[in-house]
Order: C-alpha cells, then structure tokens, then sequence
C-alpha cells in the first residue's frame, strides 16, 4: 500500500475551499492509502503568532480533519512540533539545500518584498523542513495545491541529492493536484484562490461560518451582469466558480446545474448554492462541535504522535547513519 503525506498549516480557520480541495478527498483516500496527515505548526512560526491564538488553531485544525471525515483508526493524524524528528531531519536537509535554490521558493520571494531586514530567517529555510515531514514516513504521493508544486520540487531535488550523495534511503515522492476542485476561487476575486488569509472577510467561506454568514457571502459573491448561468472560467469566473462549489457540494454535474437554471436570475442560483454549502458543512460543524473540547480528541492526537514518532525515528537514525552522525555503539 502506498504512503500519503499531507500537512496543513493551523494559521487560521479552514476555508470551503481547503474542505472542497483537500479534506474532502483525503476522505477518500483513506482506504486505499497508508495516510499521514499533520498540523504543521512548526511552519506557522516563520511569520509572527499570538501564542494562545496558535494553540486554539492547532487544537481547531485538528478538530476539523476528525470532523472532516479522517478516521484515526485509518490514518495517522498528529502535531508537528510533537514528532520532533521533523526539526531534527529538517537541520539535515537544510545542511544538504543550497541557499540559492531557496530564494528562488516564489513564496520567500512574495513575502520578502520590500527588503530582508525584517524577515525571519525561517522563511527562508522551511522548505528542508518540509522536505523531511514528506521523506521521514517513505511517502509515495503528497496531494498538493498549484501553488505548493514549486516546493515539492525542491522535496524531490533534495531527496536524490541525499541519495546520492550518501545512502540510497529516502523515497523520491510523486506530486498528485487534484483535478476537481483543486483550486476553488474567491467569492470577490473570483481569479484568485479563496484564501483564509483574505482581508476581505466576504471572499471566502469558513468551515465554522453559521447559516445566515454562509448566506450572506454567497449572495454578495462576485458574478456579472448577463444573469445566464452558465461554466464559461475565462469569461464568467464568479459564475463558474459557483457552478464548482454547487457541484461538488451537491454531487449534481455542472452540466445538469446549467441546465437546471438555465431560465433562472442569479439570485434563486445563489440562494442555492448558499443551502448546498450549507447541508455540507452542517454535520461537520456538529462533529467538530463535540470534539473541540473533548479528551477524546487528546487521545486520538496521543495516539497519533506516538505512531508517527515511531515511524519517524526509523527514518532518522538511518538518515543519521548515512551522514555519519552520532555514535555506532559495538554489540556486547
């Protein structure tokens, strides 16, 4: 069976777009595949935190995975910063990255704009840290945006850079971009992917939004003025961008959804829409609900960190071994 790695940042609630585009096909996942999924919370401290805040995120992503539909008896779900096997492979790999390659990371170049005085130099050195969340469980496949393909780039880069340099140990991962839903748009800038990071609270949906929220944003959503309801992403990218999350939340194609409101205005279009989003985020919430403050959920991530930990320590005192690291203690 093949390995899948996936981490998400705690940075904030989830957006529908991560649930349409991630979750919700790591659902799925789960029979076929031997599945990590992890709070990447070490990687949300390159840029600046509020310490409580944090913690209430990471403990909320967690919530949100199990809630989603990640069964733990399935999959392996577990903390970053609990597994420290991450920052210790993560120095490893820095000490094998180049510093040009990782300037050349489109994400270190956005942020740092403006100057590098003021930029951590975690920012700069993450990728290696990401590289070793991928390497140290063997993974086959990391399902990943558009946006993080750059990244896993260098993962791949660096992995046969180890191997052959030192020891033929690592797996060289393959990138898998969903076709569906990959990438669902701003309800405001319907060309740009919908972003918990949005200072517009209106171009995206959260995953904990309540009903008359959810509504409210569906109905000041982005469209135009033809009022034909029709998937056309060049020229209509509000429109289409609805007729994607419709479809996936009600399993209803887009071509039947055109033809269902072909003789319709965008308003009863979005009101439905609004209910589909609705219906599916609904058993999520009351799930999420019950386990937020639950020991239930302390076990399930107890349980989680200590079978990472073990695989990941595997991993790493052969990767030390190879380096040359540490210690080769005699039988007795």
């Amino acid at each position: 069976m093949k390995t899948i790695f996936s981490g998400i940042q705690p940075s904030g609630t989830l957006t529908l777009g991560n649930y349409l585009g991630a979750l919700k096909h790591f659902v799925d996942l789960q029979d076929d595949y031997n599945c990590y999924f992890c709070v990447v919370d070490e990687h949300a401290i390159t840029v600046p935190q509020d310490r409580l805040q944090l913690r209430q995120n990471i403990r909320s992503l967690s919530a949100l995975y199990i809630a989603s539909g990640i069964d733990v008896s399935k999959s392996t779900l577990f903390i970053q910063s609990e597994v420290p096997e991450h920052t210790q492979l993560g120095w490893m790999l820095q000490c094998v990255s180049y510093i040009g390659e990782l300037e050349r990371m489109t994400q270190f170049k956005d942020k740092s704009q403006g100057g590098k005085e003021g930029v951590t130099s975690g920012l700069l050195t993450y990728p290696p840290l990401m590289a070793a969340d991928i390497l140290l469980y063997k993974t086959d496949i990391v399902p990943v945006g558009e946006d993080q393909k750059q990244h896993l780039e260098l993962t791949r880069n660096l992995a046969q850079r180890f191997n052959n340099k030192y020891n033929d140990i690592f797996t060289v991962p393959e990138v898998s971009i969903p076709k569906v839903g990959a990438r669902i748009m701003s309800l405001q800038e319907p060309t740009k992917k919908m972003s918990k990071s949005d200072a517009n609270q209106k171009a995206f949906i959260s995953m904990l939004d309540d009903e008359k929220k959810i509504l409210k944003k569906i109905k000041s959503a982005v469209t135009d003025s033809e009022g034909i309801v029709k998937y056309d992403k060049e020229n209509k990218p509000g429109v289409a961008n609805l007729l994607t999350i419709y479809s996936i939340c009600s399993g209803i194609s887009v071509e039947d959804l055109e033809k269902k409101y072909q003789d319709t205005g965008y308003g009863v279009f979005k009101e439905d829409v609004a209910q589909a989003v609705i219906a599916t985020l609904k058993p999520i919430q009351e799930r999420y609900d019950q386990l937020i403050e639950s020991e239930e959920l302390d076990d399930m991530l107890d349980q989680g960190a200590e079978h990472a930990s073990f695989q990941a320590n595997k991993m790493l005192n052969k990767a030390k071994k190879a380096m040359g690291l540490g210690r080769v203690k005699k039988n007795k």
